[in-house]
């Protein structure tokens, strides 16, 4: 069986690193949001949720040294590279790929932790770690929708009072003045348009005289359009 690989990558595999000593172990986090309520005689209610991002975890070291007895391959890179490099990628903003060959492990990831100790005593140059990784999710967007703008609201048309209902009359050609009439109320209940009593009077003159307010119950008046 292989020996499995441990690697990160950045900008979509442009820039790789591979850790030359693998740790003795990783650590997985799964976290599922349930929520558990609490119900009538102590008992127990659990409404199940989804699947949280998963979280990697795991220490090791960075030899200043290529050693057989623990290195996975030759070429190592120096350990202050390495550090640069992982805090610049994480520093970027972007996510990386966490990758561990012979495994169902391949997520993108974000660093959510990093520390190191620069040396320690009887290992100079050697770079010990510990990193904590969480998995990302890319965002996808549905297709575009078209989204109408909103009409304009049209203004609310303000109802007129309800004045002397019998004298209410539609546009007939002719109006019969009943009591309490005059040419402007007759103008608004007829036109909507209190302003028209000018044409009511005009065209019924020889009725009415000059004086608009010259109007009797039982006139009959000529309602022009």
């Amino acid at each position: 069986m292989a020996i499995p690989e441990y690697w990160l990558s950045y900008n979509n595999g442009a820039e790789k690193l591979r850790f030359p000593v693998p740790p003795p172990v990783v650590n997985v986090s799964s976290p599922f949001g349930n929520t558990d309520i609490d119900i009538v005689n102590g008992k127990e209610f659990t409404i199940i949720g989804d699947r949280g991002l998963k979280e990697f975890s795991f220490q090791s070291f960075m030899p200043r040294h290529y050693n057989s007895t623990y290195c996975d391959y030759v070429k190592i890179p120096d350990p202050y590279v390495f550090i640069h490099w992982i805090e610049r990628w994480r520093n970027s903003k972007r996510p990386l790929r966490f990758i561990v060959t012979g495994t169902n492990i391949n997520h993108a990831v974000t660093v959510r932790d990093f520390n190191y100790d620069l040396e320690k005593a009887g290992e100079p140059g050697d770079i010990y770690f510990s990193i904590v990784l969480k998995e990302y999710e890319f965002l996808t967007l549905s297709k575009k929708v078209d989204v109408k703008k909103p009409s304009k609201p049209t203004k609310p048309t303000n109802r007129p009072p309800v004045v002397n209902k019998g004298n209410t009359a539609k546009p007939s050609g002719t109006y019969i003045v009943k009591s309490g009439d005059s040419l402007t109320k007759i103008a608004f209940n007829v036109y909507k348009d209190a302003s028209r009593w000018k044409d009511i009077h005009n065209a019924n003159k020889k009725v009415i005289g000059n004086n608009p307010d010259n109007i009797k119950t039982g006139m009959k008046l000529v309602l022009p359009k």
